[in-house]
């Protein structure tokens, strides 16, 4: 490539990545994730009419929760990408499960993520699934935005919220916007940036935008509208945060020091727009990404990517498989030539999609920050790593977390045994659950690992809904899984082991499943040459690190 075009590449790249924001939204379930996804894709012009997470008949379906168990439960149980242009952005939205039993699905979409959106509860305030889930979003460094919902139903005080925010999760805040009144008297909000008052009207189910009326806030007319009970408390409220609140700092935004906070209501939309402007405005754009050479710029020219998600039958029709793939570095163009990490060949990726829940459709170009859809036979596992140029690129590994249920999972309709093996074979790829294999070569049925119960009626569901295949599960007396890191050979010259069940993960690692904490401390204490871990070991090529 001349120095000529490779300028022109650089300038493009530079461009399209300050132009992009990617992130993903975490919360309890019941907080409103769903809904808040729904009016954000309205306010940016994705759908005209937002749907219902908990849909009568008669209303529309949410668009995130495209699968079937999803349509019928009114939860959302795997994560979805959603695409949509906004005030000259280009926003990637990675709405994940919020059930607890879906956590892993979560880690993984985080990792493709380079901004967090915490949703609160304004009753509940912060919740045990929101704090293991800000955990794994500290680790990862990522900023955190806060949008408190539900403020048109009563709730705690925004003052205390802060405080909690504060205190059990050691972040500052900064109240971007602040409620005017709560409950059935939540009128509005005002923007502390434009020192603007919002005041708000319901629209029929908060299925459209919400009727915004701005004005100053030394405004005649304000007084009028509020009662003067309301008027009072907004102004002591102000003077208070003014006083002792922080000031906003971007730097500890980015660094995940400080979380601006929101307050509005998905449901009726009031304070949605503010928090997207907002939120554009001040998120972090694409990112360096540590590799095993180093971090990398997304400006670096070269193409790479790495697959964080693995979807199976998004088209039921077409029994189609499809690999999510952020892109990191360069610019990806249709049927272009890369390199697989992992396997060391050579793969042309044609007929890339732009992802909205369940529709795609064709692109020809993406960038970083950007997630893309690669139809995956078989190639593709998560965490690997494609890119393009002639130094052998491999970005940091997705690991597997302890799952805490196992239950065999038997077909007993011998005339099903292909759909059957294809189904577990998918599922597996995908991540849906764990699936291992005994030790015993006896005992061929596979053995489902999950995180919660609600996993294995997914599976189930699946095989029946998606492969025809009804199966039986045979729970197995264990609760605590751990890797055994330094192999076969260690645990062969340890002997037979009591009160424990030997089994392998899908790379033929051993695995040993426990009844509970205490037997893995007695083996600890038995057997300390065995090197344990709660956390799979990344698989890189043929190698593992834990």
């Amino acid at each position: 490539m001349s120095t000529e075009l490779q300028t022109q590449l650089q300038t493009e790249l530079e461009i399209a990545v300050e132009h992009r924001r990617n992130f993903a939204i975490i919360s309890h379930p019941d907080a409103g994730k769903t809904t808040l996804t729904e009016k954000l894709l309205l306010y940016g012009g994705a759908i005209h009419e937002a749907g219902a997470v908990k849909a009568r008949r008669d209303q529309r379906k949410a668009t995130s929760d495209w699968m079937e168990m999803e349509k019928q439960r009114g939860i959302s149980i795997t994560s979805t990408v959603l695409q949509f242009g906004y005030q000259g952005f280009q926003v990637n939205l990675l709405d994940t499960p919020g059930h607890q039993d879906f956590s892993e699905d979560t880690y993984r979409t985080l990792a493709a993520a380079d901004n967090a959106v915490m949703l609160i509860d304004a009753a509940k305030g912060l919740e045990p699934q929101t704090r293991k889930l800000f955990e794994v979003c500290k680790l990862r460094e990522l900023p955190i935005f806060t949008f408190v919902n539900k403020l048109d139903r009563p709730g705690r005080e925004p003052l205390e919220l802060l405080d909690e925010i504060e205190q059990e999760l050691g972040l500052q805040t900064y109240a971007v916007n602040w409620p005017i009144g709560t409950g059935d008297r939540f009128k509005g909000v005002f923007d502390r940036h434009q020192q603007k008052v919002h005041l708000f009207e319901r629209t029929a189910h908060g299925s459209r935008e919400a009727t915004d009326t701005v004005m100053d806030l030394h405004d005649p007319r304000l007084k009028q509208i509020l009662d003067k009970e309301l008027f009072d408390q907004l102004h002591s409220d102000l003077e208070l945060l003014d006083g002792v609140a922080s000031e906003l700092d971007l730097e500890a935004i980015h660094a995940g020091y400080m979380t601006p906070v929101f307050f509005g209501s998905a449901m009726t939309n009031f304070g949605v727009e503010l928090f997207l402007h907002y939120f554009l405005e001040y998120a972090l754009k694409p990112g360096n990404r540590n590799s095993n050479v180093g971090s990398i710029d997304p400006s670096y020219p070269e193409f790479s990517g790495f697959v964080f998600k693995l979807q199976a039958n998004m088209d039921p029709k077409h029994r189609d498989r499809v690999a999510f793939i952020r892109v990191c570095t360069g610019k990806f163009e249709k049927d272009m030539t890369v390199s697989h990490a992992r396997t060391g060949k050579t793969v042309r990726l044609s007929r890339p999609q732009k992802l909205f829940a369940q529709d795609r459709e064709s692109i020809e170009e993406a960038y970083p920050g950007d997630v893309i859809g690669l139809n995956n036979p078989g190639v593709f596992a998560i965490g690997d790593t494609i890119y393009t140029g002639m130094k052998k690129l491999e970005y940091e590994g997705i690991p597997c977390f302890s799952p805490e249920l196992f239950a065999f999972l038997r077909n007993p309709n011998p005339s099903k045994f292909k759909q059957f093996q294809k189904g577990v074979k998918e599922l597996q790829e995908e991540g849906a659950v764990q699936i291992m294999y005994s030790a015993d070569e006896a005992k061929r049925d596979p053995i489902l690992a999950a995180v919660g119960q609600l996993q294995f009626e997914v599976v189930q569901f699946r095989m029946k809904n998606e492969y025809g295949v009804e199966t039986t599960l045979e729970p197995l007396g264990y609760s605590v899984a751990r890797w055994v890191l330094n192999g076969w050979d260690a645990l062969d010259k340890v002997g037979r082991l009591f009160n424990t069940l030997v089994i392998k993960d899908l790379w033929n690692r051993p695995v040993l499943l426990f009844k509970n904490e205490w037997n893995v401390n007695q083996l600890i204490e038995d057997h300390p040459s065995l090197k344990l871990s709660s956390i799979a070991p990344i698989t890189i090529g043929s190698s593992s690190v834990s």
